[in-house]
């Protein structure tokens, strides 16, 4: 058996089969140009005795561009999808219940979450004790928040799961492109009649397409060969993407920019668009179709090691990536150690470098160290049985550390110079119901499921969409 990853703590998983090495990967390198676009695309400056900071990419005429190889959040839905599948199937063939499930998936979520949260809060109130202006006190507080837009589109996923992953196994892509046309129809009320408030529905519409292919990727309707041997569904998935991509940017009112607008076209991502959707499928296509030449290449132990050594740290890297950005401006900007030539400037372009590598030299001991979050509680409390009480306190806590976090990636930490105390106390309720969830007269035959991690037999079942399709 291969040595363990220096740091990880753990061997290899004796069956290598028992994850995908590909969607890890993916999850690997979406995150790194997470941090790499958010980091490049971040300026600061420092005049009259004050940070401030801004994108840069209005500034920067071809970076919308850019953002078609930057913009990677549908990777981490496909892949969550992907994820979410086998952990339900793995969980339910176990005896697990939606519940107990649920409980799970999401306090893995939140554990880490949390931490971050309650640091963030921290600094936020000792930074007001010590003086700071509120101003700055307030955009760094809505700086490092920015990315937990994600975490409550996710956990609604989530919580969504077995009943979305039920309706895949009957209805197969009839799912997601129900969910597409619905996404069009927002577009159309949002863009054309203007109705206030439905580009909300998008959230889940959009991000839910793409979670729904990471199901059908899990289960091989995705990439299933045809007659001639060829997984031709990827290809089509790429090609129907692109004709759509296509004609909504030559003819419709979206813009090429995959993570804001510009030039007063539609924003694709806030809500994302059917355009964003167009584009995803396009990416999740040609992905999926380079998985079998990916997945040689991760046959070998060293790379595989190094892959599984970092996913194991992607949602710390994701939480935290921001905040050196914080902690290096205050640092250094203030001392004149950084300069501030011309946005895009060759010496601005060139400032870059020392900028990331500094931000790096932050944030990889900070996440080695905070990964330790991240991994599940070795004896978890008791999860939810069948029990209606339990089930309904999980409900609420998802939904208000849902609702809570949002408005904090909306508004920020600190949107007034001081914490905002209503999100947080919210936040703080949300992850104790779902913690108390678990010990609420637990039903005393669920298999807990510390011992249900491995892949256990299926009970009999309907035959799935993939299966109806190869028998006829």
């Amino acid at each position: 058996m291969a040595a363990a990853w220096p740091g990880s703590g753990s061997r290899e998983p004796a069956d290598p089969g028992a994850r995908n090495r590909y969607a890890d990967l993916l999850r690997v390198l979406a995150i790194g140009l997470v941090v790499f676009g958010h980091w490049l695309l971040t300026s600061i400056s420092y005049r009259g005795g004050l940070l401030s900071g801004a994108s840069v990419m209005a500034a920067i005429g071809w970076s919308g561009w850019a953002t078609l190889l930057f913009q990677v959040m549908p990777v981490f839905f496909l892949v969550g999808g992907y994820a979410n599948a086998l952990s339900w199937t793995r969980h339910q063939a176990g005896g697990a219940t939606r519940a107990q499930w649920v409980r799970h998936r999401g306090i893995r979520l939140l554990r880490p979450t949390t931490v971050f949260v309650a640091a963030v809060v921290t600094a936020v109130a000792a930074g007001r004790l010590l003086g700071a202006d509120p101003a700055e006190l307030a955009l760094a507080a809505w700086g490092v928040a920015l990315q937990l837009w994600f975490l409550p589109v996710f956990l609604l996923l989530i919580a969504l799961t077995p009943a979305l992953h039920a309706a895949h196994r009957r209805w197969g892509f009839a799912v997601p492109a129900l969910l597409a046309l619905g996404a069009a129809g927002v577009d159309a009320g949002l863009l054309g009649a203007r109705l206030p408030g439905i580009g909300y529905a998008n959230y889940l519409l959009v991000w839910g397409t793409m979670h729904q292919w990471g199901f059908a990727w899990q289960d091989g309707t995705l990439t299933r060969r045809g007659p001639a041997g060829w997984r031709w569904r990827p290809w089509a998935l790429a090609a129907c993407g692109a004709v759509a991509l296509g004609g909504l940017l030559a003819w419709g009112p979206f813009g090429v920019n995959m993570v804001g607008t510009a030039g007063g076209r539609a924003n694709n991502t806030i809500p994302p668009s059917v355009a964003l959707l167009a584009f995803a499928a396009v990416q999740a296509g040609l992905l999926i179709a380079a998985e079998p030449a990916m997945s040689r290449l991760l046959a070998g132990g060293r790379l595989w090691r190094a892959v599984s050594w970092l996913n194991a740290r992607v949602l710390t890297v994701y939480l935290w990536h921001m905040v050196p950005v914080v902690l290096v401006a205050v640092a250094l900007y203030p001392a004149g150690v950084l300069g501030q030539p011309a946005v895009g400037s060759a010496d601005w372009w060139t400032l870059r470098v020392a900028w990331i590598a500094a931000l790096a030299v932050v944030l990889v001991p900070a996440a080695v160290f905070l990964a330790r979050f991240e991994r599940p509680l070795r004896r978890p409390a008791p999860a939810p049985g069948p029990s209606p009480l339990g089930a309904a306190v999980l409900a609420a806590g998802i939904a208000a550390a849902g609702v809570a976090l949002t408005r904090i990636a909306i508004s920020g930490f600190a949107p007034d110079g001081s914490v905002a105390a209503d999100p947080v106390l919210a936040y703080g309720g949300g992850v104790l119901l779902t913690f108390l969830a678990g010990r609420l007269r637990p039903g005393r035959a669920a298999r807990s499921l510390a011992t249900i991690s491995e892949p256990l037999p299926s009970p009999p079942q309907r035959p799935t969409y993939a299966e109806r399709e190869i028998n006829g």
